[in-house]
C-alpha cells in the first residue's frame, strides 16, 4: 500500500481539464500548417470555434478514447500488470464499427482502423499495432500519444507504473517510436503529480524510453535548441527543418508533433496558457498535441494554473461527450471522469477510495470550480450560474414577476449532434421516465423577495425541438431551504436531453441566490419505448447502433438487419440493475435473435435468443467466451412474434416466453450486476413496435 498526495483528486480534476481545454481549443482548426494559422487565425490566444462556425464541445476521438480505453479496468480488474491482449479486448466491447470513438479512415491509412480490423479479425495486442503486421508507417502514427493521459493519471508518482501500463495500452494499435512518445508523455505526467521541474519531468521521461530512440534524440535537439533561442517561433522553424511532416511517410506521424509537444513545454512550463498558445500557433495536429499539453500542465499546476489567465473553464462547464458503446457514459462531465479516474488510481495504490460526495449524488458541485454542465438556458439573460463553495448557485440580477430563468445540464445528445464534424456521437439517455430526482436547494438570507424553485426537464419533441416540462414549484422565502423530490413522467417515448432547474417569483421583481447542494437520479425506469407521435429523429438516436440498418422505413419502431455476424443495438445505463424488460419480437431472418440485458457494451451482455436450429437459449456473453445458461428445444417460426419477458433481482435471472416459464436460473459466477437492454439478431433481421422496461422484479 503506498500513500496519495492529499491534492490527488483535484490534481485529477485539473488534468481532466486540461485535456478538454486543449482539445477544444485545437479542434476546429486541426492539422492546418503554422503558415495557414498565422494567415487566417493569428496567434492562437483562446478559442476560435466560433469564427470557424463550429460547436466548441464536440465529440472527438482524443477525448472518447482516452477515457474509454480505462475501462478495462473495469472489465479485466485494477491491476498494474494489465495486458494489452485485455486492452484490445476492451476495443472490441466498446468501439462501435465505423461509428464510434476512432478516424474510421481505412486499413493501410489510420493506424487506429488497421488495428481494430486485426483485432476483430481475430489478431489479438500487442500483434494488433505491431510494425510486423502493420508496418513502420502505418505503426508510427501519432494515435498511441493522444490516448495516454489516463494512464498516467491512475498513477501518481509512479512513473515506471505509468510507463508500463500506457506502453501495453499504445501496443494495441501502435510501436517503434509512437510507443516510446507514449510511454515518454505517461511517465512525465505521472511524475508530475509530485514535481513541478520540467528538466526533471524531462529526465523522467527519458528514463522510461531507450537513449538510442529517434524520440530521445528529438528531445535532446529541442531542448538545446530551447537554450539557444529565445523565441519559440525560431525553434518551431527548427523542428520543421529537422524533423517536419516532409520527413516522415504516412499520416499524421507522431514524431513532428511530440517534438512541438516538447518545446511548448520548455518556453512554457509554468504558464498554461501561453504553452497552449504556443502550441496551438505551431499547427499540425494541433488538438491531439494541445491536450496532451493541457493535460501535463493542468497535472503540474494544478487548478491555480488551470485557472490563471483567460476563463478556459467557463464556456465548457465541465462538458464532455464520450462516443463509446457505453451510452450512458457519453454525455458526461469532468468531475464523474475525474471521480472515476482516481477510483482506479486509490485501488491501483492499494488503499481505499474516499467515499462518494454528498452520499453517491450524481450532481455535487464538490470540486472547486465545478459546475457539472449546468449553465444559464440562452432566454435566462441576468442569471449567472458559478460554484460557491462547494454549491451550485444560481445568480440572478434582476428576476420580473411572470419571468422565468432556468439553469439546466446535458443528459443526452444535444440537438446539433448531425453536425459535428468527423467523429459520430453514440449515446443513450443518463435520465429516464419514471426514476426521481431529488434535489436539495436553499436561498441565500440576503435575497430580496421570495422565490420559487421547481426542476424542469427538457425533452425531444415534434421535429427534435425541445421542450420544457416542470415540477410544481416551491416557494423559498430569503435563508429558505427545502428538499424537491420529482417522479419523471412518461414522456411518449421521446429522451429526455436536460434536466435542472426553473426560477420565478410573484414578487414585483427579485435579485439573490439559490443554491443546489446536490441534484440526484434514483430508482429504475419505468418505460415504453416506441416511436413517438411527434416525428423526429433523437428517439431512434438514443440507441447505441451497432447493427448494418436500423431502418426508420417499416412500420414496427424498431427494426434492425445484421449482414455479417452479430448486430445488437443498446438503450439505458450502467445504473440500470433490476428491472423487468419485456418485447414481442419477430425474427424475420436470421441465425438467432432476441432480447439482451444488462448489457455492458458489444460483448458482454446476457441474452434470451431463439436459435434456428429449433432451441431457446439464455447465454451470457463475455468477450470472446459464451456460456449458455438454459437451454430447451422450442418450436419457432420466421415472422411470427413472440412475446419474451425478463426479470433481473440480483444473481437471479427468470425469463419466460408467450407468458410461459422457461429459465428460472442464478448466475454466481462473476455476475453482470447492471447494465442496459438491448435487440439482438445475426445475419438477419429482426423487429419490433415496443420494449417496456419496468423497476418492478416481481416473477
Amino acid at each position: 500500500m503506498s500513500s496519495l498526495q492529499q491534492d490527488y483528486l483535484e490534481r485529477v480534476y485539473a488534468g481532466v481539464l486540461g485535456k478538454l481545454i486543449g482539445v477544444f481549443l485545437g479542434r476546429p482548426f486541426e492539422n492546418w500548417t503554422h503558415q495557414r494559422i498565422m494567415a487566417e487565425l493569428g496567434t492562437i490566444e483562446y478559442y476560435v470555434h466560433d469564427r470557424l462556425g463550429v460547436p466548441l464541445v464536440v465529440t472527438d476521438d482524443d477525448v472518447a478514447g482516452t477515457f474509454t480505453f480505462l475501462r478495462a479496468f473495469d472489465e479485466h480488474g485494477v491491476k498494474p500488470e494489465l495486458s494489452a491482449e485485455e486492452i484490445g479486448k476492451t476495443w472490441l466491447n466498446n468501439i462501435v464499427e465505423n461509428r464510434a470513438i476512432l478516424w474510421w479512415g481505412g486499413s493501410g491509412n489510420s493506424s487506429e482502423h488497421t488495428a481494430w480490423l486485426n483485432l476483430k479479425r481475430g489478431i489479438p495486442a500487442p500483434a494488433s499495432g505491431s510494425i510486423e503486421v502493420n508496418g513502420q508507417t502505418v505503426a508510427e502514427q501519432i494515435g498511441a500519444q493522444i490516448f495516454i493521459d489516463g494512464w498516467a493519471m491512475v498513477a501518481p508518482g509512479q512513473p515506471k507504473l505509468a510507463a508500463q501500463l500506457a506502453e501495453q495500452a499504445a501496443t494495441v494499435s501502435h510501436d517503434g517510436e509512437a510507443v516510446h512518445a507514449a510511454k515518454l508523455l505517461a511517465a512525465m505526467e505521472a511524475e508530475a503529480f509530485v514535481s513541478n521541474d520540467i528538466e526533471h519531468l524531462l529526465d523522467t521521461g527519458l528514463a522510461a524510453i531507450p537513449a538510442d530512440s529517434l524520440i530521445a534524440r528529438l528531445i535532446g535537439d529541442v531542448r538545446r535548441w530551447h537554450a539557444e533561442l529565445p523565441e519559440w517561433r525560431d525553434c518551431r522553424q527548427r523542428i520543421q527543418d529537422h524533423y517536419g511532416y516532409d520527413k516522415f511517410p504516412g499520416n499524421c506521424h507522431v514524431v513532428p508533433n511530440h517534438a512541438l509537444i516538447i518545446m511548448s513545454l520548455l518556453y512554457a512550463p509554468d504558464d498554461l496558457h501561453k504553452a497552449l498558445t504556443i502550441v496551438n500557433t505551431s499547427g499540425w495536429d494541433t488538438d491531439c498535441n494541445s491536450g496532451n499539453v493541457g493535460c501535463l500542465l493542468g497535472i503540474k499546476l494544478g487548478l491555480d494554473g488551470v485557472n490563471a489567465g483567460p476563463d478556459w473553464r467557463g464556456p465548457i462547464a465541465d462538458r464532455m461527450l464520450i462516443s463509446s458503446a457505453d451510452g450512458g457514459n457519453a454525455v458526461t462531465d469532468a468531475v464523474r471522469i475525474a471521480y472515476q479516474i482516481a477510483g482506479f488510481g486509490y485501488q491501483l495504490a492499494g488503499m481505499p477510495a474516499p467515499d462518494a460526495p454528498k452520499n453517491g449524488a450524481l450532481f455535487h458541485f464538490s470540486l472547486p470550480g465545478s459546475v457539472q454542465g449546468f449553465e444559464a438556458g440562452a432566454s435566462a439573460e441576468g442569471l449567472s450560474v458559478e460554484n460557491s463553495g462547494g454549491k451550485l448557485a444560481l445568480r440572478f440580477a434582476s428576476l420580473a414577476q411572470g419571468q422565468r430563468l432556468s439553469a439546466m445540464t446535458p443528459t443526452f445528445s444535444p440537438s446539433n449532434t448531425p453536425q459535428m464534424p468527423v467523429y459520430e456521437l453514440m449515446a443513450t439517455p443518463l435520465v429516464y421516465s419514471g426514476q426521481w430526482l431529488e434535489a436539495s436547494v436553499s436561498a441565500e438570507p440576503g435575497n430580496a423577495a421570495p422565490v420559487s424553485v421547481n426542476l424542469r426537464l427538457k425533452v425531444y419533441g415534434k421535429g427534435d425541438t425541445l421542450t420544457a416540462i416542470d415540477s410544481e414549484p416551491h416557494t423559498l422565502s430569503p435563508g429558505q431551504s427545502t428538499l424537491l423530490r420529482w417522479r419523471l413522467p412518461d414522456t411518449g417515448g421521446q429522451p429526455i436531453q436536460q434536466i435542472g432547474f426553473n426560477l420565478t417569483t410573484t414578487a414585483p421583481s427579485a435579485k439573490g441566490t439559490v443554491l443546489v447542494d446536490y441534484l440526484r437520479v434514483d430508482g429504475a425506469p419505468e418505460l415504453r419505448l416506441r416511436r413517438p407521435d411527434e416525428p423526429g429523429d433523437f428517439w431512434r438516436l438514443a440507441w447505441i447502433n451497432s447493427v448494418s440498418i436500423f431502418s426508420k422505413n417499416f412500420p414496427a419502431a424498431f427494426r434492425i438487419s445484421q449482414s455479417v455476424g452479430e448486430g445488437i443495438i443498446i438503450h439505458g445505463t450502467r445504473q440500470w440493475s433490476d428491472y423487468t424488460v419485456s418485447s414481442s419480437l419477430t425474427v424475420h431472418l436470421g441465425h438467432k435473435g432476441g432480447l439482451a440485458f444488462r448489457v455492458q457494451g458489444l460483448r458482454r451482455y446476457y441474452a434470451l435468443l431463439l436459435s434456428r436450429d429449433g432451441f431457446l437459449r439464455l447465454v451470457k456473453v463475455r468477450d470472446d467466451k459464451r456460456t449458455v445458461l438454459g437451454e430447451q428445444a422450442f418450436a419457432w417460426h420466421l415472422e411470427q412474434p413472440y412475446l419474451m419477458s425478463v426479470t433481473l433481482n440480483g444473481p437471479q435471472i427468470t425469463c419466460s416466453v408467450d407468458g410461459q416459464p422457461v429459465f428460472s436460473v442464478r448466475d454466481e459466477t462473476t455476475p453482470y450486476e447492471n447494465g442496459g437492454i438491448g435487440l439482438l439478431i445475426e445475419e438477419g433481421a429482426l423487429s419490433t413496435s415496443e420494449v417496456r422496461v419496468s423497476g418492478s422484479t416481481a416473477a
